[in-house]
């Protein structure tokens, strides 16, 4: 990587990258405060080689939306008719995700999946936001309800933030980003 500026970094780690590369960019970026996170975001990920890489999208994950500190809808789905919902996290099996990711991979499955989705949705906010430390810096954290998971956010510029997810479980984290909408 020759560029130094964030945006391009992204847009090179997007393609995918090693785990070090990935965490490497995570560290040198600067925290996120929680007021910053509020509003609607379209996401994406950076692939490393985790278990999780390419499953969101593959079931129509949508990106984040902050109402407010406490009314955080985690997963916000593209809704196969049109339009978005929030799936509701408590209700996806996360572990059985997690120790059989290639069968996940099956078209077939991940439409059935998408096509059942809005079945799980919810109205009501399933996450929070909190600033927590996290590989030394202390930034603004999205703690789900249900979930052993907190996605910790780091600045990339005014309208984009590098997101780890950090899952009690997974060996190292998930990264993704999130673009303003």
């Amino acid at each position: 990587m020759t560029s130094t500026a964030p945006a391009d970094t992204l847009r090179h780690l997007a393609h995918g990258a090693t785990l070090e590369e990935g965490l490497g960019f995570f560290d040198a970026l600067p925290a996120v405060g929680v007021a910053e996170m509020l509003g609607d975001w379209s996401g994406g990920e950076i692939p490393t080689g985790n278990p999780m890489d390419g499953l969101l999208g593959r079931f129509g994950w949508h990106g984040k939306r902050f109402d407010g500190v406490d009314d955080v809808h985690p997963l916000v789905m593209d809704h196969p008719r049109g339009g978005l919902f929030s799936l509701n996290p408590a209700l996806v099996p996360l572990p059985a995700l997690l120790r059989h990711p290639s069968a996940l991979r099956n078209p077939t499955l991940a439409r059935i999946a998408r096509t059942a989705g809005p079945a799980l949705a919810t109205r009501a906010p399933k996450a929070r936001l909190r600033t927590t430390e996290y590989r030394g810096v202390a930034s603004a954290t999205m703690c789900y309800d249900d979930l052993p998971i907190h996605d910790v956010f780091r600045r990339v510029d005014d309208a984009t933030v590098l997101g780890a997810m950090d899952m009690r479980g997974l060996t190292h984290p998930f990264l993704f980003f999130l673009r303003r909408e």
